[in-house]
C-alpha cells in the first residue's frame, strides 16, 4: 500500500495536495504540521488521513524511521510570509529542516516533492531555472534559493538535467502566486481573489495597489495558479519517479491583477462588467497607495517559463484567470 508523508498538510497547498491523493484512493498519508493556529484543522476535517504528527516531532522519527517504508514526501512545510524579517526563523524553518529531510529521504529511499518559490527570481526579469535569473528580494527568497543550490551541488549533473540518476527521486516546484479554495487562514498571506472576495461581500467593491514600478494602477502583473493546476503537476511528477530536478509551476502567462479583479467582480455580480477602467467608473474598483512596507522587495512582474517542465514531458494546461478565479469564487460563495 502506498505510504505518503504531507508536511504543512494543514496549510494551503498541502490540504489540497492531500485531497488530491484522496481521489486516487490514497488515504495512507501521514500529515505533519504545526496547529498552533487551530482553526487551520478545517482544512483536514474532510480528509482520509491515517495519522497526525507535530512538525516539531516529526523530522527526528522520520530520520530514525519511525513511520517505516514511505514512498514519498510532498514538502510544503515552510514561513511562507514574505514580509518576515527574522531571518534566523526562515532560515530555520525553510532551509535547515529541508536539508534534514532530504538527507533522511535519501537513506530511507523516500522520493521528495518540495516547495520552492518564484521568489527566488526577484528582480530578475527572465524566470527560467538557472543562476544567473535568481535574485532573491527577501530572506524568504533567499530560503528557498539556498536550498534549490545545495540539491544542485548534492545531486549533480543527474538533477539539473531533470533527471534521477543514481539518487532517490527529488524535485522542487517554484510556485508563482497561487490562490483556490483552502486558503482562509493565511491572513495578509492570502491571494488577492480570497481577498477581494471578502471586501466586495463587505463593501461592494475590490481594491488594488496604484501605481508603482512603472506599472499603471492595477496594471503590475503576476503568473496566477489555480491551486488545482498545482496538485495536477505535483501529482504528475509523484507518477514519474524518473524525473528530477526544480521547475517553475506557473502558468506560463503573467495577467495584471486588473484581470483578477474583474473576474472577481464579474462572478459575483453575474457579469456586466468588461475591463478594469468600467469597474471603476461603476465604483467596483479602487486603487489605493502602494504600501511604504513593500517598495524594493515587490515583484511586478512574473511568468513562468514553462520550457524545463514542457521538456520534462508534462503537458498539463493551466486555467486562465478567467476561468480559475470564477471556480474558486464559486467555491467560496456556496462555504458562505
Amino acid at each position: 500500500m502506498t505510504r505518503v508523508v504531507v508536511t504543512g498538510a494543514a496549510g494551503f497547498i498541502g490540504s489540497n495536495i492531500v485531497k488530491g491523493l484522496n481521489a486516487r484512493g490514497i488515504d495512507n498519508i501521514v500529515c505533519v504540521d504545526d496547529l498552533t493556529q487551530g482553526d487551520k484543522f478545517r482544512n483536514l476535517a474532510d480528509l482520509k488521513i491515517d495519522d497526525y504528527v507535530d512538525a516539531d516531532e516529526f523530522y527526528g522519527i522520520f530520520a530514525d524511521g519511525g513511520f517505516g517504508k514511505v514512498d514519498a514526501v510532498f514538502h510544503e512545510g515552510a514561513c511562507s510570509d514574505t514580509m518576515e524579517q527574522d531571518g534566523k526563523y526562515m532560515m530555520d524553518n525553510n532551509y535547515g529542516l529541508s536539508c534534514g529531510l532530504f538527507e533522511a529521504c535519501q537513506q530511507r529511499g523516500t522520493r521528495l516533492l518540495y516547495a520552492s518559490s518564484a521568489a527566488v527570481y526577484g528582480g530578475s526579469d527572465s524566470f527560467r531555472e538557472a543562476p544567473e535569473f535568481e535574485r532573491p528580494l527577501n530572506v524568504y527568497g533567499y530560503s528557498k534559493l539556498l536550498f534549490d543550490q545545495r540539491l544542485r551541488r548534492e545531486l549533480g549533473k543527474d538533477f539539473q538535467k531533470g533527471t534521477t540518476g543514481k539518487f532517490r527521486q527529488t524535485v522542487g516546484f517554484r510556485y508563482f502566486n497561487v490562490y483556490g479554495p483552502r486558503e482562509q487562514h493565511k491572513g495578509r498571506m492570502a491571494s488577492v481573489a480570497f481577498h477581494q472576495f471578502n471586501q466586495f461581500r463587505e463593501q461592494g467593491k475590490v481594491k488594488l495597489f496604484g501605481e508603482y514600478g512603472g506599472y499603471g494602477a492595477g496594471e503590475q502583473s503576476r503568473d496566477f495558479v489555480f491551486v488545482d493546476d498545482v496538485v495536477a503537476v505535483n501529482l504528475w511528477f509523484f507518477d514519474h519517479p524518473e524525473k528530477s530536478g526544480v521547475y517553475n509551476l506557473g502558468t506560463g502567462r503573467a495577467q495584471p491583477f486588473n484581470d483578477v479583479a474583474v473576474a472577481v467582480i464579474n462572478t459575483l455580480q453575474g457579469g456586466g462588467v468588461p475591463d478594469a477602467r468600467a469597474a471603476v467608473d461603476q465604483g467596483l474598483l479602487e486603487y489605493v497607495p502602494f504600501p511604504d512596507a513593500l517598495r524594493g522587495k515587490y515583484q511586478c512582474y512574473t511568468q513562468a517559463d514553462l520550457t524545463a517542465l514542457r521538456e520534462a514531458g508534462c503537458d498539463h494546461r493551466f486555467a486562465d484567470v478567467a476561468t480559475g478565479v470564477a471556480k474558486y469564487m464559486q467555491e467560496l460563495s456556496a462555504r458562505v
